[in-house]
């Protein structure tokens, strides 16, 4: 433990469990629903209601070798690809191998996808995959399928859940070991103010991190919640560097900020084309896929070609699929643009990059284990080595899934008895004032985003250290005192894993996958295909570590991490 905590009220009130989920997307209500299903006393709790999360925005579907003459090994080629050479492999080979079956459960659970004349599965093709494998439901709303089919399960199941409510930092008992989490229900549900969910078990599926930039494709919930406790209760924490931008996110003009609009990779998928104003394809000759190159390489052709052309925005046209296709394929995406007053089956829309996805997130093992005990994470907020530098589409849905299996088989195998919880304890964080949210998002947006420099980066550093509430100055930080609220818990947790992937991203002196550095072009496998990992020191101060290869070390029964292949840890003055 790092002895760091969030100044927060006493608990008010507890409950006891076997297992907490912290999270109700796809991961969380799979690993709930098995847990529940093996007779663990479950919980799950969710910063909004059990359908708010990330999952239910997802538009593209879910990639599994499920077609005639796919192959998991097909499917596992094309995501090293995708990885840059940073994948694990064994993580990845668990992944594909898994997911069939995972795929086919969540259809028994009662998830329904599209299907095609023959009544079989229909599967389309995204970017990255040479085959065509992933399934998808109401044409562009999968996620939103998904949802329903686990939300209706867990209430069939009659789950124990507490709604709006945001999680705070980690009990742990007298050894060191997971004891449950603290929590805040805001203002609804069961329970009112800070509150305790006593279990042995605690399983982080809080999802993305995307509200560290100022426009992304994430809810206003993905705070970065999970990554930031995690970091509090010692875990490590990898690849934060690797935040992937979606290349298509409807462009609402200059300035926009917050949730922008998603247009799916998939509608790339059934043949639209990327085109500058004048109507030219940019992406023919920059790869062999083209359009369909991963996402990496689209979003840095896009934002090439948006700096030639000295604008802040590229098109994305699919006028030549007729109205029957976007209202049939892709209705979600159409009834998106038309409410901004654009419509696909008579204009290009106009697209832009934005953040996306975190390929980074809390380390784990194969069994979903992070290196403080008891603590599990799975999802957007955990880094399993599947995605190495850069997410083959449609994966994320998958490792939800596939892990969420192999987190529950873990914690049932282990049935972890309770200790009695000691924890948090140590020096509560200062926090950051609410209005000091929208300067982290900018500073991360400027200085972090698709094009980074050691300039930019050393920038964004200074003016983050700046931010932290007690810096000398007059930034943000200073403007009012802070108090004890979901919005400066949020800006606090923002401001601490913005420091992680600024410390890390300066620290990675090349460009690899989804991390694109002006000033260092060229990928580096001699030096730089290897991990960096970072954990919070008993100071504060951040500590980072290089791992000698792409793989990702085991995490012993104590869960400690095995460091060795590990080399020498670099401690860093900076304060959380």
């Amino acid at each position: 433990m790092t002895g760091i905590r969030l100044t927060a009220p006493a608990p008010g009130w507890s409950i006891d469990a076997d297992v907490v989920v912290v999270g109700s997307g796809v991961a969380g209500l799979t690993t709930a629903l098995r847990c529940a299903a093996a007779g663990l006393a479950t919980v799950v709790v969710t910063k909004a209601r059990l359908d708010a999360g990330s999952t239910r925005w997802a538009q593209g579907g879910i990639a599994a070798a499920l077609g005639e003459g796919d192959t998991p090994g097909q499917h596992l080629d094309d995501t090293l690809v995708a990885g840059v050479g940073l994948c694990d492999e064994s993580a990845v080979r668990a992944l594909v191998t898994d997911g069939p079956g995972a795929v086919r459960r969540l259809m028994e659970t009662g998830a329904r996808f599209d299907t095609a004349e023959d009544g079989s599965v229909a599967l389309t093709r995204e970017g990255g995959h040479h085959r065509r494998r992933i399934v998808h439901a109401g044409g562009d709303a999968t996620g939103a399928e998904v949802s329903r089919a686990l939300v209706e399960a867990v209430r069939a199941a009659a789950l124990h859940t507490i709604e709006n409510a945001l999680v705070l930092d980690l009990l742990t008992d007298a050894e060191g070991r997971t004891a449950g989490v603290t929590l805040h229900v805001m203002g609804e549900g069961q329970h009112d103010g800070v509150g305790a969910v006593n279990a042995p078990a605690v399983v982080l599926a809080t999802g993305g991190m995307g509200q560290v930039f100022s426009a992304t494709t994430n809810p206003s919930v993905s705070t970065a919640d999970g990554v930031a406790l995690a970091l509090r209760a010692g875990a490590e924490v990898s690849d934060l560097e690797f935040v992937q931008f979606h290349p298509t996110v409807l462009f609402l003009g200059a300035g926009s900020e917050g949730q922008q609009p998603l247009v799916s990779e998939a509608v790339r998928g059934e043949g639209a084309h990327l085109v500058d104003a004048s109507g030219t394809r940019f992406m023919v000759g920059q790869h062999e896929l083209a359009e369909l190159a991963p996402r990496d390489i689209v979003a840095k052709g896009i934002t090439r070609q948006m700096q030639l052309k000295g604008t802040d925005h590229m098109y994305l046209d699919g006028r030549h699929f007729g109205a029957e296709m976007w209202e049939n394929r892709f209705p979600t995406i159409l009834a998106a643009c038309r409410s901004h007053g654009i419509d696909p089956v008579t204009e290009p829309i106009p697209i832009a990059p934005a953040a996306h996805y975190a390929s980074g997130g809390v380390r784990t093992d194969l069994r979903g284990r992070t290196t403080v005990p008891g603590l599990y994470a799975c999802g957007e907020v955990a880094c399993t080595g599947v995605h190495g530098a850069n997410r083959l589409a449609s994966n994320s849905l998958l490792e939800g899934l596939v892990f969420a299996e192999r987190i529950a088989a873990d914690i049932v195998a282990d049935r972890p008895r309770a200790g009695e919880a000691v924890g948090p304890v140590g020096t509560p964080v200062p926090l950051l004032a609410p209005e000091t949210r929208l300067a982290v998002q900018r500073t991360m947006t400027r200085g972090a985003g698709v094009l980074r420099s050691a300039e930019s980066l050393a920038t964004a550093a200074g003016e983050l250290e700046e931010l932290r509430p007690g810096a000398h100055g007059t930034g943000a930080a200073e403007a009012k005192p802070a108090v004890p609220g979901v919005e400066a818990w949020e800006a606090t947790n923002l401001l601490l894993v913005a420091r992680v992937l600024v410390a890390a991203a300066r620290a990675r002196e090349e460009t690899r996958g989804c991390h694109w550095r002006e000033d260092r072009p060229e990928r580096d496998d001699a030096e730089w295909r290897r991990h960096l990992v970072v954990r919070l020191g008993p100071d504060g101060g951040l500590v980072l570590r290089r791992t000698d290869t792409e793989a990702f070390g085991p995490v012993d029964a104590s869960g400690a991490p095995d460091c060795a292949a590990t080399s020498t840890t670099h401690p860093t003055p900076e304060e959380p």
